[in-house]
């Protein structure tokens, strides 16, 4: 009898044990189905995302180009800028997010260019907002030299000057890389900045310039706000150009905190790799996506002129809203 009941018990164990593993993966494959599905919607909501911001800012360089009281002002020129370049960094990181998500295997000197151009593009929005910010501050701080300071030639040289001065760490890194004795540029990766690094300096590098960059911009905002408001607390007028121009540099900065925020989406690639597959595609489209989206839109919702002519452009839908603001 002992021997039966010893018998039944392990029977009995056994079927608890199938029963508990097929339950288990019972719940790892809805899991499955419910992260697959997840991601899907994730892809759909980028892609709506890509759309609305692709047909926001054709109505602006619409807007821009048609209109020469628009096209002759230095900070739509550097508001035009940013957008287009705000719209390389959103394709060549979407690219990349991509490739990543796939395991896409890149040649490792195409993987760097267009990690260059991406990262480049990442650092030139804040040195294109802090140029607004002094635009601003000039013409009311110094509105007799406005004219003769901002003109929309100064403003392609600002630019020009900033994408040259935003080159200087990627060609530091990019001697570095060359110079290191590994033949990492025979080599196929998936296109991640940790794969590009061979020498410990590449990350203080990367570290150093995005502080500076941020810090730097941070500085020339919070100065150009200060020196506006100063004036406009001198006019005694808070419906005087000096507060609209106050407003529209805290704009800036709230811009900048935006630009800041796609800094937490690299988070997720120190994350062991299952983690980082669950959360990457949300952290993307949160930190990254979304940022860059809407912060073209309260500039142009923020900025009379351009609401003007967007007016006549946008759907009636966009239209109430624009006029609601």
């Amino acid at each position: 009898m002992k021997f039966l009941n010893k018998k039944n018990i392990d029977s009995q164990n056994m079927v608890n044990s199938s029963e508990l593993q097929s339950n288990m993966t019972q719940v790892t494959m809805v899991s499955d189905e419910i992260f697959h599905y997840s991601k899907v919607v994730l892809q759909l909501l980028i892609l709506m995302g890509f759309g609305f911001f692709a047909y926001y800012i054709t109505m602006i360089l619409i807007a821009f180009f048609m209109t020469p009281h628009i096209r002759d002002k230095a900070r739509y020129v550097l508001f035009v800028y940013m957008l287009l370049n705000d719209a390389l960094f959103l394709i060549l990181a979407y690219f990349m997010f991509l490739g990543y998500e796939i395991e896409l295997y890149i040649y490792v000197p195409i993987c760097y260019i267009l990690y260059f151009l991406s990262s480049m593009a990442f650092r030139i929005t804040p040195y294109i907002l802090a140029a607004m910010a002094i635009e601003q501050y000039v013409a009311i701080c110094h509105p007799l030299r406005h004219v003769e300071l901002c003109t929309t030639f100064r403003a392609h040289v600002v630019f020009t000057m900033i994408c040259s001065f935003s080159t200087i760490p990627f060609v530091v890194e990019l001697y570095l890389m060359l110079s290191s004795m590994t033949n990492i540029f025979s080599l196929y990766i998936i296109c991640m900045h940790q794969l590009l690094v061979v020498n410990p300096i590449q990350d203080v590098i990367k570290s150093f310039s995005m502080i500076l960059c941020f810090s730097s911009v941070g500085v020339v905002i919070l100065f150009t706000y200060v020196k506006i408001m100063l004036v406009a607390r001198r006019l005694s007028s808070q419906s005087s150009s000096a507060s609209k121009a106050g407003k529209t540099v805290m704009l800036h900065a709230f811009q900048l905190i935006l630009s800041m925020s796609s800094l937490l989406s690299t988070l997720t690639e120190y994350l062991p790799v299952t983690q980082n597959k669950v959360i990457s595609s949300l952290s993307f489209y949160i930190f990254t996506c979304i940022p860059r989206f809407i912060s073209p839109v309260i500039y142009g919702t923020r900025d009379e002129t351009l609401k003007k002519y967007m007016k006549k452009s946008l759907p009636k839908f966009f239209q109430s809203l624009l006029g609601k603001n």
